[in-house]
């Protein structure tokens, strides 16, 4: 080529023009472009085509493929240009702009490398694993190629450095739910819930975008030592609000209440007189608290525990002692049972009373006679 038509040429199309291209020629490690107007091609390099990493350029060009490219170097009769670098210039102004009004926006992910996710957005943007999601992920393989709605947490132009939070989004999205939750949720409601988390205290259960807290007392009617023997994380369960703090963010909830009660149909399960197997639960002063169902307690009066004068229910009874009681009376509203264990037992006190009436007069037997009648009823002689 003449030094004339290189000037020209050199004129024409220099350092940091923005020129279309079409792919002629994809190579593993180059893309040969036609630029209209030029009179030779230009070379795109394989890292020249994308902020991200490429193994082949025939991955993300194919022939005939039309590119808007930058001019890095005007070689002689050939021009090294990058659609990275023009990517990347369009991409900054825009993600400044979403940076500073914190503006959420979706992406997809395109690799998962150690300590996080990349995302294309003109430059490459990294999401650091802590910023994924608000839950701790142990393998990141299923994110790649998934769409993300995310927040630019961090960005420096100068350095290239672009910062994403997917986890910012998401604890946004749940705040305002909860928000909105709390306006709305009334104490005594019976809702539907999902358990998230199981703690030695109670169960974590959300009702719709906000977590309230099952109490371990108010997980069952029975006594329950170990959540976990009856609630399980993901287990769908109703429960009932029975108190809201907005202020403090906090809901108490119970699936006891929702639950039939212990003491539900009691009169179909036990009638006065019936005789019944239960625990000794509790000793006080004036008796013993028996119980007979899961949740079902009766008393037993000190005045029925023995026929014997007792001074206190600790002298013939103990906690955790099973024993039988017969069902004196049955009050289902007030939900009070009073049972007797004595009544059930033979009084060694009590003494067969006989009728030692006399004979009438004139009747020709003395009394001495009655007398032995009465004692071959004792012996049976």
């Amino acid at each position: 080529m003449s030094e004339e038509m290189n000037l020209g040429l050199n004129q024409e199309f220099r350092e940091g023009d923005i020129v279309k291209g079409a792919a002629v020629k994809v190579d593993e490690k180059a893309v040969t472009v036609s630029i209209q107007g030029a009179p030779f091609d230009g070379i795109v390099p394989i890292s020249e085509l994308s902020s991200l990493h490429i193994e082949k350029a025939s991955d993300i060009v194919s022939v005939g493929d039309e590119l808007d490219l930058m001019i890095t170097k005007v070689e002689e009769e050939n021009f090294v240009l990058s659609k990275r670098k023009l990517d990347a210039l369009k991409a900054w102004d825009q993600l400044e702009e979403k940076f500073a009004s914190g503006e959420v926006f979706e992406a997809e992910v395109k690799d998962v490398v150690k300590g996080g996710l990349v995302v294309d957005l003109g430059v490459r943007g990294f999401v650091p694993a802590s910023l994924v999601e608000d839950y701790f992920v142990e393998d990141f393989e299923d994110y790649k190629g998934k769409t993300l709605t995310f927040k630019i947490t961090e960005l420096d132009k100068d350095k290239g450095r672009l910062i994403l939070s997917h986890r910012a989004v998401v604890e946004e999205e749940k705040a305002s739910k909860k928000k909105q939750v709390l306006g709305d949720i009334q104490e005594g409601a019976i809702l539907d819930g999902t358990v998230q988390r199981i703690a030695p205290f109670g169960a974590f259960v959300d009702i719709g975008g906000v977590d309230g807290l099952v109490h371990i007392s108010q997980v069952s009617h029975d006594h329950v030592e170990n959540i976990n023997t009856v609630l399980s994380e993901g287990q769908a369960v109703k429960v009932k609000v029975l108190s809201v703090d907005p202020s403090n963010e906090r809901i108490s909830l119970s699936i006891k209440d929702t639950l039939p009660g212990p003491w539900a149909n009691i009169k179909e399960r036990v009638t006065k007189g019936s005789v019944l197997t239960g625990t000794v639960r509790r000793l006080v002063s004036f008796g013993a608290f028996i119980e007979i169902f899961p949740g079902v307690e009766g008393l037993v009066h000190i005045s029925q525990i023995s026929h014997k004068h007792i001074n206190t229910p600790h002298e013939v009874l103990k906690e955790g002692q099973e024993v039988e009681v017969k069902v004196l009376e049955v009050n289902a509203y007030e939900k009070r049972l009073s049972l007797s264990i004595k009544e059930l037992q033979t009084n060694p006190e009590k003494v067969e009373e006989y009728d030692y009436e006399l004979p009438e007069e004139n009747s020709g037997f003395s009394f001495s006679d009655v007398i032995g009648d009465q004692l071959k009823k004792l012996t049976g002689k």
